[in-house]
């Protein structure tokens, strides 16, 4: 299919000229057949994964092969050749087991590599196949165990790997879910919430095709070492209209550089910033100390406090966003100037009131709003703003951050201050679109531009049109065939100026990612447990159908200002329209470490239910006591005797990651806990646990995630002594 779409897109490619009807149908192909090799080209390794063989009907047996993407043959009536692994006839190659086989005799396990077939397991769930198989029922779970164990036994490459081939039920029923408010996945280390996550994703998108694609499917993960990890198994599974994002980065136009302390990160993500913001804006909307004195057609007016506190009034009470507010605090200024005018005006010619008619009343309010100087003095008390200028100043400023803060207390206030050096972090982004919410975009201007740039491409679509249909003599036109379509009858100059807009050329990822405003059709969140109050704000405008996958374990909750519950979390939005579901098994974690793992989740919560692992790894888990001036010899000679293939991080204490970050090589990371959110490791090191526990109010929290990032071996280097969890390991 790959080489079908390839040779039937340089075909296309090689065809020029035309008639507007055949160019247009020469760029649909060609933009449909970019998308099939992309998607082939993504999804080649593993193309085809499974068979299942059904008991025999009248028509004999039936066998259906299962991939990552359906292909139907053309020349066989468009008869399926492989069914897409989400299609609803593919679903028993999950869910049939030898209790309740589903009409399923056997199921097979095929693993290639390129166009080729390296390894074929199968998994008989019928006692006659069986026997005439000359091998036993295997009586295991869903999926075969050999696939099962081959796949978390494999070394790890710094990448995802999607889990299509092994699939198991609790997580097929989550992915295939129904629900259509916030589903929340709950799960412990190394169940595989991220995955099922992704693959639900790829679920939606094949099974609401039509409405995800114009709306789109958001992803937010915790960090963009988290989003580079998980890139390739949407692509792989065929899916690459999908956006990516984090928290910091979901505000266009802004990267987040910055890192903020614990403190400030807390204080930002808490709802109270809610009335610090408001307050901030307000406190941009100011009255004049003296009055400012103004000179118009040779005559004084004065903008007063009471003339600026009476359109201020006014402004705010139409409670419209600050900059959409703007023009009626102007043109209350600008009456209350022209009437103050025009009883000076009145005064000097006749000594008494006025008698200018109301034709020169409204030229001088018209001649008066496009006045420079009146137009600077409104621009001082009721600027325009943008959330960066807010923000930036804001925290710059202590004087301008205790008049919005009088709800924080003083330390609480010194911990925001910062200088304004342009950069954001993670935690302003959610800031600044509350501020986007408070301000408005007042965009008459850029509207009455886009009117004048579609009356122009429109203007030249239809002289175009005008050329083609005047080129045809008019005799020739009469002799015609009425069936015969001309340019004009297969395309208006609207649809023809519409396809000059490059906009229209940009995928739905591409257009959403530059939009505040886009409303998406779903939304996935990672390691949701951690995201604040503001964040969730910021979150919930982006999807205003509350169609939501809650991906996350509050006993991993790092992030001071995260979620200490769900219910807490979703409730302000979706009241009680949100459904839990858990994940209990563990694939990641070998026994072994969860072990470990297991003594510190019992002090973080003691009525946690621990995920079982369904393996062991065979590498007790150990710990060296060194001095602390030859730790980072230490861990280098650890490093230089790993054994084994594959990925390993040393996860450390913040201040300590600088200095052994030259043990940084190709296989090797050195890491924060925050960093290795939702990722996994074949070796982990630990340095310092206790300086881990003692860096954070959720210390614990941190421990627990950097004891179950590893899938084979743990090792721990410690100078100081050992958190009491831990001790057994000394």
């Amino acid at each position: 299919m790959r080489d079908y779409a390839k040779k039937r897109l340089e075909t296309v490619l090689l065809e020029s000229g035309g008639t507007p009807q055949a160019r247009s149908e020469r760029e649909s192909f060609t933009q449909l057949y970019t998308e099939d090799l992309a998607k082939y080209d993504a999804a080649e390794h593993g193309l085809c994964f499974g068979r299942i063989d059904l008991a025999a009907s009248e028509d004999g047996d039936e066998y259906r092969y299962i991939g990552r993407l359906g292909i139907l043959d053309e020349q066989d009536d468009f008869e399926p050749l492989l069914l897409d692994w989400r299609a609803p006839l593919a679903r028993p190659f999950y869910l049939a087991t030898t209790a309740t086989p589903d009409g399923v005799t056997r199921r097979r396990h095929i693993r290639s590599r390129n166009r080729g077939v390296t390894a074929i397991n199968d998994e008989y769930l019928d006692l006659d196949a069986a026997r005439r198989a000359g091998t036993v029922a295997d009586d295991g779970g869903v999926g075969s165990e050999s696939a099962l164990l081959t796949a978390l036994n494999a070394a790890r490459t710094g990448h995802m790997n999607d889990i299509v081939e092994t699939i198991q039920s609790e997580q097929d029923a989550i992915i295939r879910s129904e629900h259509k408010s916030v589903l929340v996945v709950q799960g412990g280390p190394g169940t595989g919430k991220t995955a099922v996550a992704l693959h639900r994703a790829a679920y939606l998108l094949y099974t609401y095709r039509q409405q995800l694609a114009k709306s789109g499917v958001l992803i937010i993960g915790p960090n963009a070492t988290f989003l580079d990890y998980i890139g390739q198994v949407l692509p792989s599974l065929g899916e690459t209209g999908v956006l990516l994002s984090t928290i910091g980065n979901l505000y266009p136009g802004v990267t987040a550089t910055r890192e903020d302390t614990l403190r400030a990160g807390a204080i930002k993500g808490s709802s109270a910033m809610i009335e610090v913001l408001k307050q901030a804006v307000r406190d941009r909307q100011e009255l004049p100390g003296e009055p400012i004195t103004l000179a118009f057609d040779g005559y004084p007016v004065a903008l007063d406090r009471k003339i600026a506190t009476r359109a201020r009034g006014r402004a705010r009470s139409s409670r419209r966003p600050h900059n959409l507010a703007r023009p009626i605090f102007a043109a209350s200024v600008v009456d209350a100037l022209t009437d103050q005018l025009a009883q000076t005006m009145g005064a000097d010619l006749s000594g008494g009131p006025s008698l200018l008619s109301r034709t020169d009343l409204a030229e001088i309010r018209e001649e008066m709003k496009s006045d420079p100087h009146v137009q600077e003095a409104i621009g001082r008390l009721w600027p325009i703003l943008s959330p960066q200028e807010v923000l930036a100043d804001l925290l710059a400023d202590p004087k301008r951050l205790d008049r919005a803060a009088t709800a924080l207390d003083p330390a609480d206030r010194a911990a925001l201050v910062r200088a304004d050096d342009g950069e954001f972090g993670p935690a302003d982004a959610p800031l600044l679109d509350e501020l986007a919410e408070l301000l408005g975009v007042d965009d008459a201007e850029e509207r009455e531009r886009s009117r004048r740039r579609w009356r122009a491409r429109l203007a030249e679509a239809q002289d175009a049109l005008d050329i083609l249909t005047g080129s045809a003599p008019q005799d020739l036109e009469d002799e015609l065939d009425p069936e015969i379509l001309m340019a004009y009858d297969l395309i208006d100059a609207s649809q023809l100026a519409e396809r000059q807009d490059v906009r229209g050329r940009q995928t739905t990822a591409e257009r959403a990612a530059g939009d505040r405003t886009w409303t998406y059709g779903h939304v996935i969140v990672d390691e949701a447990q951690e995201l604040s109050e503001m964040a969730w704000r910021m979150v919930m405008r982006r999807i205003p159908n509350r169609w939501i996958t809650v991906v996350g374990d509050v006993a991993q909750t790092g992030d001071p200002a995260g979620a200490s519950s769900w219910a807490a979390m979703l409730e302000p939005y979706v009241a009680q329209r949100w459904k839990l579901t858990e994940l209990t098994v563990n694939y990641r974690t070998p026994a072994e470490i969860m072990a470990v793992a297991a003594r510190v989740l019992a002090v973080i919560d003691p009525d946690a239910a621990v995920p079982r692992s369904v393996r062991e790894s065979g590498h007790v888990p150990r710990a060296h006591r060194v001095a602390a001036a030859e730790l980072p010899a230490a861990l280098a000679r650890s490093l230089a005797e790993e054994q084994g293939p594959g990925t390993v991080a040393v996860i450390a204490p913040h201040d300590l990651v600088a200095e052994l970050s030259d043990l940084a090589a190709a296989s090797v990371r050195v890491l924060t806990v925050h960093d290795v959110k939702g990722l996994e490791f074949d070796a982990v090191y630990l340095v310092e646990p206790q300086r881990v526990v003692a860096e954070s109010p959720r210390g614990r929290n941190d421990l627990y995630v950097a004891l179950t990032r590893a899938t084979q071996r743990l090792t721990v280097l410690h100078s100081e002594d050992l958190p009491a969890e831990l001790a057994a390991l000394g």
